[in-house]
């Protein structure tokens, strides 16, 4: 049933609704870069991407998405379905992963080197009756948490690594890359870092109370460690959703993370990327948080031991989710999944927006 789902998944993906492209005004919440002046932002007027791309898909919910270089084309996740597609400057997201296994995909790296393309999978948890995705069970909502690793050119399955074996629920959330493969997951339901080793070795990188968000009143899992980046110096980069936190992680020696001196911190703060002047990109959603519908750029001097906001703008859709750094710029995600939460999975939308900034 669930391959027959699928299938049918991506014979609509063409023919669906493509939502309108009207560019709507950015609300400036902090002081504003100039144009092109975070390395990032849109610089030049002949760029081969549109500023707003509008893209299609039934119900597709991407809640990941990176930039592809061997395609000049993005790659995006989907939530409900499970799926992995590339999609170009015309918003048509072509089916490249449809693996039985994933029930919905989260982040998505490119490791070009290795010619691999990495995939958090999970069925995300969102309450007892909740139903975000095609092929969620009760046994397998909270449990079913991962890393995929696939080629990258022909999108054939290289391994599947299970993160959910413990106890508890858990939501194998975003990837770091360093140079030599070795991939960090974030565990948002859990507080862990998991590390894979290009050969598939799994360990836990970094546990600490800090990382950890817990579960509110109602038994119901908080967000807490959610999105990383690895930064050349080496060192991890990471936020936790609930509070907006960001701590410096070495590689070498995580047990001496800190949390990072913010002059504002960024509740709701969701991924993240590292533009190549180490510009701090973080789209931040009020899913469930108390932040904004937005997107910061942060900047630090000392090796992010302390930090410093550049901008904060307001998100002219709902529930923004990530950042991909192009070559046109930085692009921001957003899939209407404040819909798809706050109805429990029974309402959806179609389409999704990747906006440059």
């Amino acid at each position: 049933m669930l391959n027959g789902l699928r299938r049918v998944h991506r014979a609509l993906l063409p023919a669906a609704l493509v939502l309108s492209t009207a560019l709507l005004p950015s609300t400036a919440l902090a002081l504003p870069v100039a144009a092109g002046a975070d390395g990032a932002g849109p610089a030049a007027a002949d760029t081969a991407l549109p500023s707003v791309i509008s893209g299609s898909g039934t119900a597709i919910h991407p809640e990941g998405v990176t930039w592809d270089p061997t395609r000049s084309a993005f790659l995006i996740g989907s939530l409900r379905h499970g799926t992995v597609s590339v999609v170009g400057a015309d918003g048509t997201p072509r089916t490249l992963i449809d693996d039985p296994e994933l029930i919905a995909t989260g982040a998505i790296r490119v490791d070009v080197p290795r010619n691999r393309l990495l995939v958090t999978y999970d069925d995300v948890y969102a309450g007892p009756d909740a139903l975000l995705s095609v092929g969620s069970t009760p046994e397998t909502r909270g449990r079913h948490a991962g890393l995929a690793v696939y080629d990258l050119r022909t999108g054939q399955l290289q391994r599947r690594i299970d993160l959910g074996e413990a106890p508890g629920l858990h939501l194998a959330n975003d990837i770091a890359l360093d140079p030599r493969g070795n991939a960090y997951v974030t565990d948002s339901f859990s507080g862990h870092i998991f590390k894979v080793t290009p050969s598939g070795r799994k360990s836990t990188f970094l546990y600490d109370p800090a990382l950890d968000a817990g579960a509110d009143e109602n038994g119901l899992p908080n967000v807490g460690v959610n999105g990383i980046v690895h930064h050349p110096d080496g060192y991890l980069l990471v936020v936790r959703y609930d509070t907006g936190a960001i701590f410096r992680i070495p590689l070498d020696r995580p047990q001496d993370f800190r949390e990072v001196d913010l002059e504002q911190r960024v509740p709701g703060a969701d991924g993240m990327a590292l533009a190549p002047d180490g510009t701090l990109w973080a789209a931040t959603n009020t899913i469930r948080s108390t932040g904004i519908d937005g997107v910061f750029r942060l900047r630090s001097d000392d090796g992010w031991r302390t930090g410093r906001t550049l901008s904060a703008q307001a998100s002219p859709e709902a529930a923004p989710t990530t950042v991909a750094i192009t070559p046109s710029g930085g692009y921001v995600l957003s899939s209407n999944l404040n819909v798809l939460f706050g109805s429990g999975g029974s309402q959806t939308r179609d389409g999704f927006v990747l906006r440059r900034y």
